[in-house]
């Protein structure tokens, strides 16, 4: 989970820095842990406005768009 946080921090930085108003956060499939420490750390971040798994032709559950503040 540390190491999720520390790379969600940085990209979400960024991407405020760079005036997005959405990025999307490719998590894969998986067994879900990584997929579970990104929506633990939107739950928590200031900057997120929604978020939310991606729909067919962005990559169903293994991404997540985030719609950003």
């Amino acid at each position: 989970y540390e190491e999720v946080r520390e790379l969600m921090d940085s990209y979400i930085d960024q991407a405020i820095l760079g005036n997005l108003e959405s990025v999307t956060i490719i998590h894969g499939f998986g067994t879900g842990a990584i997929r579970n420490a990104v929506w633990e750390y939107l739950k928590q971040c200031p900057y997120a406005k929604s978020y939310r798994y991606g729909q067919e032709g962005e990559g169903l559950n293994g991404v997540t768009v985030v719609k950003l503040k």
